[in-house]
């Protein structure tokens, strides 16, 4: 299995099933963001007391963290239908126009990844949000004319994980805006345990807690490792996942005790063989073969949070406790210093 595979925000399509059963579907069973769950409850619980549809809701933040999740929680609170679609599908107004039109009062629109929209699909969302209705322009041309389409009342959800791409206009008519962020350790913990009674496998305490520690904060990032330290587990016979179990299918995953792999540990040496000095994100992904926007969404917040890298105006930078992690001392920045003109 690859790193992208791992780590990446979209998982293959041969998980989505087992995706789909560990996905929480009320408040009660999800983990973590009580100030999230808590804000929903209000906003939910005072739309149904005036018997109005719920605002326009943007969940933003790293992805794995739950934005999907809670949009079904939503609807299954309401007791209402959700259509689920992502910005990239949406590539002509007509795959909208057909989406909305088909929607009942109070139904929920769910758009991934919504600032990948064209801006022809976004513009068409402005009087659908705002007015519920849109218009559509027939025989474009000297001779052209709109027709109004009005639509029943519905609640749009968006999810990004780059919400400073959403155009300001797009921005401003969702009423209801909740950032997710990093799980704790302890929370992931009760995630993995949780996960592992619905996959009908035992995992002690401490298992638990180091498969939650190499989780990059992540649930769906722990759920996958469950999967694959469960693999080990059955392999040898067992249905009981102990510390070794999981530090053994961790090592196998190429993960270390810190939730490193393979492209983070490569990413700082890539830095740490420049001297110390900034690299720019271009140069970054040529040498390591991985694609910028990856590296950007997926690798790099977790080496700043870890205070391995940073940011500088001249590119990123290898910090000295990254230096650590890649086990270059002083003497091996000195040696590589040479070096910096491949880079």
């Amino acid at each position: 299995m690859n790193d992208e595979n791992i780590y990446s925000g979209f998982p293959q399509d041969d998980e989505r099933n087992v995706e789909t059963v560990l996905r929480p579907r009320s408040f009660a069973e999800f983990v973590g963001r009580q100030d999230t769950v808590e804000n929903l409850h209000t906003w939910i619980g005072g739309a149904t007391a005036r018997g109005e549809c719920l605002d326009h809701v943007l969940f933003s933040g790293p992805p794995g963290l739950g934005k999907t999740t809670l949009a079904y929680i939503i609807a299954n609170e309401l007791q209402v239908s959700i259509k689920s679609t992502s910005g990239p599908a949406l590539t002509k107004p007509r795959d909208l126009v057909g989406l909305l039109t088909g929607m009942q009062r109070g139904d929920i629109l769910f758009i991934d990844e919504i600032h990948r929209l064209e801006v022809r699909v976004e513009e068409y969302l402005y009087t659908a949000m705002e007015d519920f209705f849109i218009s559509i322009i027939i025989d474009p041309g000297p001779h052209s004319r709109s027709i109004r389409m009005d639509l029943k009342p519905f609640t749009l959800i968006g999810a990004t994980t780059r919400e400073g791409l959403l155009s300001p206009p797009l921005r401003s008519r969702f009423q209801i805006r909740e950032r997710l962020d990093f799980y704790s350790t302890e929370d992931l913990t009760q995630v993995v345990e949780n996960s592992a009674r619905i996959l009908g496998i035992g995992v002690e305490r401490a298992a638990a807690g180091l498969i939650a520690s190499c989780s990059r904060g992540t649930p769906r990032l722990a759920n996958r490792f469950l999967r694959r330290v469960r693999d080990v587990a059955h392999a040898g016979g067992g249905e009981l996942v102990t510390p070794a179990i999981a530090t053994d299918g961790l090592r196998r995953l190429g993960v270390d005790e810190m939730g490193l792999c393979e492209m983070d540990r490569r990413i700082l040496r890539v830095l740490a063989q420049n001297g110390g000095r900034p690299v720019g994100l271009k140069t970054i992904a040529a040498v390591v073969g991985e694609q910028e926007g990856t590296i950007e969404d997926v690798y790099e917040p977790f080496l700043i949070r870890e205070g391995l890298l940073e940011r500088t105006a001249r590119g990123r930078a290898i910090t000295p406790r990254g230096i650590q992690m890649v086990g270059a001392g002083p003497d091996e920045q000195r040696a590589s210093s040479g070096q910096a003109g491949l880079f």
